[in-house]
């Protein structure tokens, strides 16, 4: 059973454009608070001041060392498929204890990538337990909470809220290395809560994933103005599918061509780091699909030297800093 705080229907009206946000002092009060349908229950009902829960979460997520939010600003880059590889990766070293948050409320598909969809959250006295895909890898999911594997997730963004701070208040990790935190296309509620929640804990840093076409970068851009807004470090940028090797004859191929320059230029534009590119394969798909780690059952794989390169310049960036 899933306990968040059920949404308010007067809740859900767009705020306007300078709302002093329903935990000011002001809220309900300012002159941009005229006419808003909202005002009454802001000025009234809504508690005012700091979240109570924020030092709790930050007491919870102080034994964890490096959070890493993995961003894309677009979907179908696939950035959860990274966010896999990334886990199993640093799992791969037995002296570190890795977790990882799955944000994708709405789209939940670590647990199958990480091959544990069919196992559920236990609880106890000391919070929810994370479901551990190997000794020292655990996650969390609302893909464990789920009725079926076909069961939609139909939240506004407060249930949406409830759940994210669920998953850093009550989730009992323990001590861990790395938190690997996996988010949704977009920068919208889910991005809010979380950095909002985690920022007095500290976050590492993003890292930003994009595939080489416009279509990709365009929606990047926003992702990259939301972190500078919010205050949080990129720690680089992955270019993902950026070209197909034949398995054959060994010759690259351009699936999305980057007729701009892809990731690699839009870093250097940006005064960014590049973490490098990875090569489309498709059994990296195939891996996914059946949870299993595509670098431990490839590990000749150019996609596999590509990705280990990313994953060494980002521990690099991490814990050089």
């Amino acid at each position: 059973m899933i306990v968040v705080p059920k949404p308010n229907p007067s809740l859900t009206a767009p705020e306007p454009e300078h709302c002093p946000g329903p935990e000011s002092e002001n809220a309900g009060k300012e002159e941009s608070c005229a006419g808003c349908a909202n005002q009454s229950i802001c000025s009234s009902q809504i508690p005012k001041g700091p979240d109570p829960d924020v030092d709790f979460i930050n007491d919870r997520l102080s034994n964890i060392t490096h959070k890493i939010l993995v961003l894309s600003g677009k979907g179908g880059v696939g950035k959860s498929t990274f966010s896999s590889i990334l886990s199993w990766a640093l799992a791969a070293d037995e002296d570190l204890e890795v977790g990882v948050m799955d944000l994708d409320i709405c789209g939940p598909s670590l647990p199958k990538m990480l091959g544990s969809e069919l196992e559920s959250v236990h609880s106890s006295n000391s919070g929810w337990s994370p479901v551990y895909v190997t000794e020292n890898l655990g996650m969390m999911s609302v893909g464990f909470m789920l009725p079926d594997q076909d069961s939609a997730v139909i939240w506004r963004g407060a249930k949406k809220n409830g759940l994210i701070k669920q998953f850093l208040k009550d989730v009992n990790w323990g001590k861990l290395d790395y938190l690997i935190v996996d988010t949704p296309p977009g920068t919208s509620d889910e991005h809010l809560s979380v950095t909002t929640y985690m920022k007095e804990s500290g976050i590492d840093g993003a890292l930003i994933v994009t595939t080489p076409q416009e279509v990709a970068l365009l929606d990047v851009r926003k992702e990259i103005d939301f972190c500078k807004k919010a205050n949080i470090k990129i720690l680089g940028i992955v270019e993902n599918m950026s070209g197909f090797i034949c398995p054959g004859c060994k010759n690259e191929f351009q699936i999305f061509k980057p007729t701009t320059g892809g990731g690699k230029a839009l870093a250097d534009e940006l005064g960014l780091p590049f973490l490098g590119s990875v090569p489309l394969d498709p059994r990296i798909g195939k891996s996914a699909d059946n949870g299993e780690s595509f670098l431990d059952l490839y590990p000749d794989s150019p996609a596999s030297t590509a990705i280990l390169d990313v994953v060494d310049a980002l521990r690099d960036s991490v814990e050089g800093s």
